[in-house]
């Protein structure tokens, strides 16, 4: 059966990193998914690039890209890790309409790049909010969530709950 302990609490309830000292490297990758639903007229102005701040899809990955690098100054009790590959992809959908947003995180390590990930999707949707927000500021950010995840003791966790 499996542990449900939290791994962040000790025997007291007192929280703590968890010491992954023990732990064998391994290829870790995590994939996380969000949107940011707006307007129509809002998705053309990004679409079209006639946003006054600039380029809305480029700056939100560069954003996305260096926020993952940042995960354990912004999550109190994540490992700082060496990532190996962050990389974001935006979709435009009229339909939504707005932008789905995916991110992939990549390490060799010992611990596993979900927060990493989750936090690229985070970021970059906040940074198309603020981009944005002139001309919108009823965006709505929604649905972030980790879709898979390789590596480590786990193997593939694929998340039934998403899509």
């Amino acid at each position: 059966m499996k542990n449900n302990r939290l791994t962040h609490l000790d025997d007291s309830g007192n929280a703590n990193m968890v010491d992954i000292s023990q732990k064998r490297e391994t290829k870790r990758i995590a994939i996380a998914k969000g949107e940011i639903r707006m307007k129509p007229e809002t998705l053309a102005l990004i679409r079209d690039g006639l946003l006054k701040k600039g380029d809305v899809l480029t700056v939100a990955k560069i954003a996305g890209i260096s926020a993952a690098k940042k995960t354990s100054d912004l999550i109190p009790l994540c490992h700082p890790l060496s990532l190996t590959n962050v990389d974001l992809v935006f979709t435009l959908d009229e339909q939504l309409p707005g932008i789905f947003i995916q991110a992939s995180a990549e390490t060799i390590g010992k611990t596993g790049v979900e927060m990493e990930a989750l936090v690229a999707v985070s970021v970059a949707a906040l940074t198309v909010y603020d981009m944005a927000k002139a001309a919108e500021k009823s965006m709505l950010i929604q649905n972030i969530r980790l879709v898979e995840k390789h590596g480590g003791r786990s193997g593939d966790v694929f998340n039934e709950l998403s899509d």
